[in-house]
């Protein structure tokens, strides 16, 4: 009797055993072929900020040329709130199929994991970072028809004029390049909160912002068309397309040395053979000929590197921060 029930369940657990195997070979069979028809509808790609910022002419740019490649529509989703992170911690809880995509910046994935404590997603935990779009300085805008040709008259100007100074933000990454500019110029200027960077642009084209320290996209076509006045660019060089305005190296200020970047992320439970398929179109898309000259008219070097090696800056990006934030004794709530 006692062989018997041995022999039985002897039986049964081979049997289990081999179910699961045919179940393991079954869905590894379907995430293959899901990803062999990938993609074959429309995709979302949902951008944190408004239309007319950087990110959303980064998606777009690059989007459309997706499209071209996968022969699938890309449809551009502006979803502005909070800095960008209603829209991160949505996407972070879309079903990981591949057709929910999100265009993260610095602002809302490195910096907002290193300045708020309580953030409930984690870029590279609740995320797979695709690849990166770009990375760029930033560039120091104020009206053009104030008497200011450089940073220190800026800093001498907002110092007599205090109650006119102020500065356009539209996430914690600007927050924290400017903050990181007065802390090291000594220039007081009260922040001024829009929903995109395009909108802090059009706040110094129009005179209601003193100055913003804007991505390229937005204000390359408004500095050659001398609607604002560019005083510098962050980091230790020159940008090849603004060649005559100085880097904030240059000036005496190597520390306001911020360097910002755009990529594509998919949720976290999205299946590996369907993000290796998503980071090479991607990639592929950014390396285009056609693209790559875009971004680089635009002051941004173009990305389209790893998943891996996005997922190590992101990483890296998030452990400084954390110590620029001590350094100026930045409070976010």
């Amino acid at each position: 009797m006692k062989q018997s029930i041995k022999r039985t369940r002897s039986l049964l657990s081979r049997l289990a055993l081999s179910a699961g195997v045919v179940l393991a070979a079954a869905a590894g069979a379907k995430a293959q072929s899901d990803a062999t028809n990938f993609p074959n509808r429309v995709i979302r790609v949902i951008v944190p900020f408004a239309a007319g910022g950087g990110n959303d002419i980064f998606a777009r740019l690059v989007g459309a040329k997706v499209s071209e490649m996968t022969g699938q529509q890309l449809i551009i989703e502006n979803r502005p709130a909070a800095g960008g992170r209603v829209a991160a911690e949505y996407v972070a809880n879309q079903p990981g199929d591949g057709y929910t995509l999100f265009v993260g910046a610095s602002g809302v994935m490195s910096i907002a994991s290193a300045v708020f404590p309580k953030l409930p997603y984690h870029p590279t935990k609740n995320f797979i970072p695709l690849t990166m779009i770009a990375d760029f300085p930033l560039i120091l805008v104020t009206p053009p028809n104030l008497p200011l040709k450089s940073v220190a008259d800026l800093v001498d100007y907002a110092k007599k004029n205090p109650d006119k100074s102020n500065y356009a933000s539209t996430s914690p990454a600007f927050i924290l390049a400017t903050e990181l500019l007065k802390l090291k110029t000594g220039m007081p200027a009260t922040n001024f909160p829009v929903k995109s960077s395009a909108e802090m642009v059009q706040c110094v084209n129009q005179g209601n912002c003193l100055l913003a320290l804007s991505d390229p996209p937005p204000a390359v076509p408004q500095i050659q068309d001398n609607r604002v006045k560019a005083l510098a660019v962050t980091g230790k060089s020159r940008s090849p397309e603004l060649p005559n305005v100085p880097s904030m190296a240059e000036l005496g200020f190597p520390e306001v040395n911020t360097r910002l970047w755009s990529g594509f992320f998919a949720p976290a439970s999205t299946p590996p053979a369907i993000a290796k398929k998503l980071e090479q179109i991607i990639s592929d898309a950014v390396k285009d000929a056609g693209v790559s000259s875009k971004l680089r008219a635009m002051a941004a070097n173009p990305g389209g590197i790893s998943s891996e090696e996005f997922r190590k800056i992101i990483d890296a990006d998030i452990e400084a921060y954390i110590q620029v934030v001590k350094a100026a004794n930045l409070k976010f709530e």
